[in-house]
């Protein structure tokens, strides 16, 4: 590092990366600078509201994974303070009298990473000590309200225990527990869905139940755990009751649920342990529950499950736990997506936290946030009528949030801003307290996309967002990347998007639409795709490309296309319908229906998607599916795969495109990630994050901007179409 007047900076690597770089001067954003990202997740206020803990994420070292630690912050502002030691630490979690700070922490063992435990950090002062040590672990520490105790959740099972014990005692005596013959590897499978994205074989005999642990006075005095549920089922989210005699709990109780129609409910254990009680119920799914201030009532997200729909509204609910009378939905007549998100690349990775109904103190109001238009914010819903109120307002999307009393802190993010926190005044005003990536953005140039409405072919209004090169001309024709999100029931919008941002510094305008299908305009908007995916969405998307090249500033010989999971399969749609694009970029696609219907980690029994399976109506999935037109495609397509995707396996997407394009001898490229999964882009390693990044617009670079290489043995190296005219 060299000092040149008051800049403090690696004078070397930006001058090779940036020649025109000069000190006191921004710069373009480049894919290496997710290194130098920070990250904020799972906000916590305390109980006197006076602090905010919460996870700060980096990359490690190595650029192989990320490191986090919980920091904590004055709600006044003002110096952050790390509280904890650890490099992966998470969970924060503050007892009821604010004196302790409970939170989850994995270390490693002889180079492997084991299962989390939770750990206490006194807050007046030493180290964090170890409350739990069971050997699958623990997740989600719940304070109990007198402090006495904790709830947690965690797989350990009776087979787990013994063989600790066996560990333990083997270490006394070597001649006590011998090892079994042979500890057998294979997967009996026996259920539709076995595997999960990013989880792999599931074991179903290992089930995470809900436990309960007694706070010691002494550290040294510790106590063993209690499990308080079993069976063969998950219970998740958990709740005390607050008088501390019940734990509250979402649980969902069919063995292959994939036979019918999405359904749970909510229960209750007693704190020591006993009979489960269904709580309440409603036709559908129940998540996110929050108990009242008086303890008197439940509020929780939930969706209907008729009907049978590909995309449902979640609607926020309340229901009565003394009557036991049936849930009400507050939202019925609400329209906007409660619950809802927008779609960025740069969620903590690793960061936890979620969302969930916040009650006022009084009981009357409830906060919720809602996406609504392509921004996300906290709404205030009355408890009785469901009468909105927004709180929080702007170009933005809050990620997170968690409140005490009338005090609100939001996680939130917007174009030019990664995830910071905010307290929220009861007038709505944002006061800000962190900046982390404060040092790295002022020396980056980073600017707002333009929101644009434009008709679809049947007058259908569709929102977008076009990102501009830095230096934008009106008067210059630029290349143009249209980038297709996925779900397909999800939504671009007001976020930080670093793959946008990169994209528009190389030099391209970047069109991001939203699509009918997408989230965030009402419930008909999202499902009007159901059994017409792809379709008409693929209009909208050729809608918007029309309306930028009617502005002038595109050329229509330079345009490209990409886009990941669902927004692969429009990609491969794309190239399969039209010629128009010089070069396209899938990612994480989907090729072939009836393949992916066999191989996809969860099923689509249930008529979501398609009215039957692909043996019963071949003629459906094969006019859906890009692959039947793979004859038709001229543009050179690059595919970006994660070798442990099992939402979109590569062999029943592009692996299927590669290797047609390749017999019909059409420019192609695959990129396999080892070890990734279907979240390649927005938490896989950093390095992989940092290279799928370069690809993607290296490709673009090739035949969109005509820059020679030879690194994909594309011999002879291509000479794109709109080079052999004269240029613009």
């Amino acid at each position: 590092m060299k000092k040149i007047g008051s800049c403090l900076i690696p004078v070397l690597f930006y001058l090779t990366l940036f020649p025109g770089f000069a000190c006191g001067q921004r710069r373009p954003i480049s894919e290496k600078d997710l290194f130098q990202f920070h990250w904020i997740g799972d906000p916590q206020l305390s109980p006197d509201g006076n602090q905010v803990a919460f996870v700060r994420i980096a990359v490690d070292d190595k650029r192989e994974d990320y490191e986090s630690s919980i920091w904590s912050v004055s709600a006044r502002g003002g110096e952050l303070n790390r509280l904890t030691t650890g490099k992966h630490d998470t969970s924060p979690q503050w007892s009821p009298d604010g004196k302790f700070l409970a939170f989850l922490r994995t270390v490693e063992k002889e180079g492997k990473p084991q299962p989390p435990q939770i750990f206490i950090l006194p807050m007046d002062g030493g180290e964090a000590w170890q409350l739990t040590r069971l050997p699958k672990g623990a997740s989600a520490p719940t304070w109990s309200p007198d402090g006495k105790a904790l709830a947690f959740g965690s797989s350990t099972n009776g087979e787990d225990l013994s063989k600790a014990a066996c560990d333990e005692a083997k270490e006394k005596d070597k001649s006590k527990c011998s090892p079994p013959e042979h500890e057998p590897d294979i997967h009996v499978v026996t259920r539709a869905e076995y595997r999960a994205n990013g989880e792999g074989y599931l074991d179903f005999s290992r089930r995470e139940h809900i436990w309960r642990i007694a706070f010691p006075s002494d550290p040294q005095d510790l106590s063993q755990p209690r499990q308080l549920t079993r069976g063969d089922f998950n219970e998740e989210e958990i709740e005390w009751a607050r008088d501390g005699s019940r734990i509250y709990f979402v649980s969902q109780r069919e063995l292959e649920p994939y036979y019918g129609l999405s359904q749970n409910a909510i229960y209750s254990v007693p704190e020591a342990g006993g009979e489960t009680s269904e709580v309440a119920r409603i036709a559908g799914s129940a998540q996110s529950i929050s108990i009242s201030k008086d303890g008197s009532r439940v509020a929780f997200l939930g969706v209907l499950n008729t009907p049978v729909q590909s995309h449902t509204k979640t609607n926020l609910w309340v229901a009565d736990l003394k009557s036991g009378g049936a849930p009400r939905n507050l939202t019925s007549k609400y329209d906007w997506d409660v619950g809802g998100a927008i779609l960025g690349d740069q969620e903590p990775p690793r960061g936890g936290g979620g969302i969930q109904p916040v009650w006022s103190a009084d009981g009357k109001g409830l906060t919720v946030l809602v996406a609504k238009q392509g921004r996300a914010n906290l709404q205030r819903f009355d408890a009785e009528s469901g009468q909105a109120t927004p709180l929080t307002q702007g170009d933005q999307a809050v990620t997170q949030y968690s409140s005490r009393g009338s005090q609100v802190v939001a996680e939130i993010s917007s174009p030019t801003m990664m995830n910071d926190l905010f307290m929220i005044d009861p007038d709505g005003r944002q006061r800000r307290l962190t900046n982390v990536n404060e040092k790295l953005f002022s020396e980056l140039t980073l600017t707002p996309p333009e929101e644009i409405w434009y008709s679809s072919f049947d007058g259908r209004k569709i929102q977008s967002w076009v990102q501009k090169p830095p230096d934008f001309d009106p008067n210059k024709k630029y290349p143009l990347i249209l980038n297709i999100h996925g779900g397909p029931h999800a939504a671009y919008g007001y976020v930080f998007f670093h793959e946008m941002q990169w994209m528009a510094a190389k030099g391209y305008v970047v069109l991001y639409p939203n699509p009918r299908g997408s989230t965030s305009y009402g419930e008909a908007f999202g499902n009007i795709i159901q059994y017409h995916y792809p379709g008409d969405d693929f209009k909208d998307l050729m809608a918007g490309v029309n309306e930028l090249l009617s502005r002038g500033y595109i050329d229509e010989k330079r345009l490209g296309v990409t886009g990941g999971s669902g927004g692969g399969l429009l990609t491969n749609w794309t190239v399969t319908h039209t010629d128009r694009f010089a070069g396209a970029v899938s990612q994480r696609d989907i090729a072939d229906w009836a393949a992916w219907w066999y191989a996809a980690d969860f099923t689509l029994f249930q008529p979501l998607w398609f009215r039957k399976a692909p043996f019963e109506d071949p003629q459906d999935y094969r006019d859906r599916s890009p692959i039947s037109y793979i004859s038709n495609v001229k543009t050179p397509l690059m595919l970006i795969l994660g070798d442990a995707d099992l939402r979109t396996p590569p062999d029943s997407g592009g692996g299927e495109m590669f290797r047609a394009l390749k017999f019909r001898k059409i420019p192609t490229a695959m990129i396999r990630f080892p070890g990734e999964t279907h979240e390649l882009s927005r938490s896989g390693k950093p390095w992989h994050r940092v290279e799928r990044l370069h690809h993607i617009v290296n490709w673009f670079d090739i035949y969109l901007q005509g820059k020679q290489t030879n690194e994909y043995d594309l011999i002879p190296p291509p000479k794109p179409e709109w080079e052999k005219t004269d240029k613009p």
